[in-house]
């Protein structure tokens, strides 16, 4: 019962890691979607750099780091996100209002 307890554990270091960086490149795709490389680059940035450190870190089949590093990702990818949907309607200003301008 032990054997098979063991081999379970050893399986879920690889299955989290991969989850969580496919979490990680679908938030990245919708940061992208959003604009973030061009409205929020900061966060847009260090997502991308978390992102690769956490498939570095599954080279080394260190999954536990790569989880972080994954989750870091996601984390940043999620503000890059937003940010970007935030600062797109700053420039969009106010919806429904008319401009004046002097003549």
């Amino acid at each position: 019962m032990l054997v098979v307890g063991l081999l379970a554990n050893f399986g879920c270091g690889p299955i989290q890691s991969t989850s969580f960086l496919l979490d990680a490149e679908a938030m990245l795709e919708a940061a992208r979607t959003a604009q973030a490389e061009r409205l929020a680059p900061y966060e847009w940035t260090a997502a991308n750099l978390y992102l690769h450190k956490a498939k570095e870190e599954v080279g080394y089949a260190d999954f536990e780091q790569a989880v972080d590093y994954s989750k870091k990702a996601v984390d940043f990818a999620t503000r890059a996100r937003n940010g970007a949907q935030k600062n797109a309607r700053r420039a969009d200003g106010p919806s429904g209002a008319t401009t004046v301008r002097p003549e």
